[in-house]
């Protein structure tokens, strides 16, 4: 029987920071005080890497499994890099371009964390991308390897399009949470489409309001980050908004600094838009207009 998993990573928000955010962001029987996921490729070196996963305060972090078992060209692990005592790692299928190739990939996954005893071995994050030019995710091979993956015991995190209609299809087939992109994997864009992603989160929470939302790709700045926090979402996956920062370390700062204002942001409730002005001081007790001599 699974068991919920709480994470310990050093750099999360304090008990008191994570109640203010409105509690651990739950992803089936996992707690994260986090709500910023953070990927772990296209750094520049595995030591930026690790202090900037550091500085982003997440205490979970996605890692592509590659058949080369996360050994890179000089033969270094990026295993030895991270502490997998302190970081929940999310195994992923980047790369794959059918529902057979993910499902082997996330089945290695498994068994490469079961190896190591990280409690991230009982999930995964699932992406079946339809082409190399777009990186955008295939719905139908999406949708059935979901379905296989939770018939074997898997925890799927889907990566997904924006599309509300595939995003409750993933749901129905059994994924513990859908993940729809801002824009396009890698490219910097933000959140091109809010109104979908507001679609999306209607769809999703309808007689389900604590299903978890996190919008997936495309994120490039800090902004980006509170935008989506600020439409409800659960939390945000990202790597590129990071990594190929000017400066990697600084920018993982603003990103923790981002999904935390996002989420209070949201959870405040923000004032209504008028078309016209409205004082912010009372009328009362206002000096008397002066009279014309």
């Amino acid at each position: 029987m699974a068991t919920e998993s709480n994470t310990s990573a050093h750099a999360s928000p304090t008990a008191t920071d994570c109640a203010a955010l409105g509690g651990p962001l739950r992803l089936g029987t996992h707690r994260l005080a986090s709500r910023l996921i953070v990927g772990t490729g296209k750094y520049s070196s595995y030591e930026l890497m690790a202090e900037a996963l550091e500085l982003s305060g997440t205490d979970c972090i996605t890692v592509a499994v590659r058949r080369e078992r996360l050994v890179d060209a000089s033969g270094r692990n990026i295993l030895d890099f991270i502490d997998t005592s302190r970081y929940i790692l999310l195994p992923n299928t980047a790369g794959c371009f059918s529902a057979d190739d993910a499902i082997r990939v996330a089945r290695l996954g498994r068994e490469i964390l079961l190896g190591i005893e990280n409690p991230g071995a009982d999930w995964v994050k699932l992406e079946v991308l339809g082409d190399k030019k777009t990186l955008l995710p295939d719905p139908l091979p999406t949708v059935a390897a979901t379905e296989k993956l939770v018939a074997e015991g898997f925890q799927v995190l889907c990566y997904t399009t924006d599309d509300p209609v595939t995003a409750r299809r993933l749901k129905e087939a059994g994924a513990t949470s859908v993940m729809p992109a801002g824009s396009p994997i890698g490219s910097g864009q933000g959140i091109l489409n809010p109104n979908n992603i507001r679609i999306c989160l209607e769809y999703l929470k309808e007689g389900d309001p604590e299903y978890p939302v996190i919008v997936d790709a495309g994120v490039g700045t800090a902004s980006d980050v509170t935008i989506a926090m600020e439409l409800g979402v659960d939390g945000v996956l990202l790597n590129t908004g990071i990594a190929h920062a000017t400066d990697p370390l600084m920018m993982a700062r603003a990103m923790r600094a981002a999904v935390e204002s996002g989420r209070l942001a949201y959870l405040s409730g923000r004032i209504p838009k008028k078309l016209y002005a409205t004082a912010s001081s009372p009328d009362e007790g206002t000096i008397a207009p002066a009279k014309p001599r």
